[in-house]
């Protein structure tokens, strides 16, 4: 039985912050709805309810019974969280008279459990339009800041708490500290969240969810699809059949040097070329959800026709990962499509195959510790993130072989830079976009009209929001010189300085 920490999601930009901060902790924890909550189990050791855009005195603000949980498991309420259960106890919230975003400092911190180790005057980082005015009878102040009478609460005879700050943002300094309070004084979990844990507990659950059943995997090169592969290996050894597709719209030398890495790692990987059936393809296509879909399709088609080719294979393997999962669903029902996720949606009928997704509960930083626990090579699991769609998705508008190799020259020359400086690791995600534009220039005595190129580097924990990185500016010099002299074609480098949000990380 896996001790379990239920987060009820009401809408919070933070929620997932929250599940992180937790599973660093080593403590397993789940994000669910707040609207679709799941039975509560003997697994479940605690709650807690995130913040939410909403404020509870609309009338459209979440509504959740607590019934099943207030009282019964230590309750945790965070913001909006906090101010929901307070005005349900009979409590007062009122708008603030001004918005409380940002830094503050605790004032006054009582002695209670859940603050131990929390020092008075600590920052912590406030983000509400709301302010619990009157607590109901039996609850009681444990914190308090200059401008908020009752940061922090405990409802007598209960382990129910509510804070009107966010502990799992980086700003509140002992943040780490009061939630490690509350899962392992209050909760009383153990804490066996760990790589190895999950490794052994993974490849026991597989081999009983598997036997000697056959499964295809479709290897991409990139870090979730080979950590998954390595544990069906682990798992199931030579029932495990893996393909890697060449679509074209890799890096450059991907193909060959990722095929050359998986030999070393012992897996049965087929290298399949598909380069011209994609490129027919993409041709004429421009929109990036068009684009997106005509790669998936052939994928598809590609990939099943590999896989008919082993003898009763019954399951097919996916790389999905945790926020592929969260990003999926939300508290008002499918959320918004940002972009098609090529691992989450269902399989076209007729490929009659039943879905195995080993890494659908982790997100990425703890698949590549998963992946450093089970010995596999730094190289490969500190690769970069790549979309599915490679380069399809870099190249805006049509899509030609010729635009990819200018591309792949580019990328090969910015990538290879960031690693020759010793900045590739400082970086999340990093690559090259070709513009639908064209951009005067001077070579030599010549003018020119060629093409401009995009760079764009990121720092993040798990993609779901990112900063753009601040490389050196003799760096991005000489990257741009080495580009605009060697890719024959480009005559104008620019460098993305977009975050996100309000930007996504990749342009389309």
């Amino acid at each position: 039985m896996q001790e379990t920490i239920l987060i009820l999601d009401f809408g919070s930009q933070y929620t997932q912050l929250i599940a992180r901060r937790v599973r660093e902790l080593n403590v397993y924890c789940e994000i669910h709805p707040f609207n679709n909550p799941p039975k509560i189990t003997e697994d479940i050791k605690g709650v807690i309810l995130s913040g939410s855009p909403f404020s509870s005195l609309q009338d459209d603000a979440p509504q959740f019974d607590l019934s099943g949980i207030k009282g019964i498991l230590p309750l945790l309420g965070v913001c909006y969280g906090a101010q929901y259960m307070a005005l349900k106890a009979g409590g007062n919230v009122t708008p603030s008279l001004i918005r409380e975003y940002g830094r503050a400092n605790l004032s006054e911190v009582s002695t209670d459990v859940l603050f131990q180790g929390v020092t008075k005057g600590s920052q912590v980082w406030m983000s509400h339009g709301d302010t619990i005015t009157d607590l109901p009878q039996n609850f009681d102040i444990i914190a308090s800041t200059d401008d908020v009478k009752v940061a922090g609460y405990k409802v007598q005879g209960e382990s129910t708490y509510g804070i009107q700050f966010h502990p799992e943002v980086y700003h509140s300094k002992d943040g780490t500290q009061l939630l490690r309070n509350f899962l392992y004084d209050i909760t009383g979990v153990h804490g066996d969240w760990t790589p190895s844990h999950f490794v052994d507990e993974s490849v026991a659950s597989l081999k009983h969810q598997l036997g000697s059943d056959k499964v295809v995997l479709g290897l991409s090169g990139g870090v979730d699809s080979s950590v998954a592969a390595m544990l069906l290996h682990k798992a199931i050894g030579a029932n495990l059949y893996c393909i890697f597709v060449n679509n074209g719209l890799l890096r450059k030398n991907e193909y060959t040097e990722v095929l050359k890495q998986y030999e070393g790692m012992g897996l049965n990987v087929k290298g399949v070329d598909a380069t011209g059936q994609f490129m027919d393809a993409l041709a004429g296509i421009s929109e990036p959800e068009a684009k997106r879909k005509a790669i998936g399709r052939v994928f598809i088609e590609v990939f099943d026709q590999e896989a008919t080719l082993i003898n009763d294979v019954s399951w097919l393997a996916q790389g999905t990962i945790y926020p592929d999962i969260i990003e999926s669903i939300s508290v008002n029902g499918p959320s918004a499509t940002i972009k098609s996720h090529h691992n989450v949606g269902g399989l076209p009928d007729y490929m009659k195959l039943k879905v195995v997704e080993p890494l659908k509960t982790l997100f990425k930083d703890e698949v590549r510790r998963v992946g450093a626990s089970m010995d596999m090579a730094p190289e490969l699991l500190g690769r970069h993130p790549f979309p599915g769609p490679g380069l399809a998705i870099r190249i805006l508008g049509d899509i030609t072989r010729e635009k990819v190799q200018l591309l792949q020259d580019v990328d090969h020359i910015f990538i290879s830079g960031l690693k020759n400086e010793g900045l590739y690791d400082k970086v999340w995600q990093a690559g090259s976009i070709l513009l639908p534009v064209n951009s005067v220039g001077v070579m030599g005595d010549e003018r020119t009209y060629e093409k401009v190129v995009a760079l764009r580097a990121v720092e993040s924990t798990d993609g779901m929001t990112a900063d753009w990185v601040h490389l050196p500016y003799d760096f991005l010099a000489k990257i741009s010189n080495q580009i605009i002299n060697k890719v024959k074609g480009v005559n104008r480098v620019v460098y993305d300085i977009s975050s996100k949000p309000p930007a996504t990380i990749e342009w389309e």
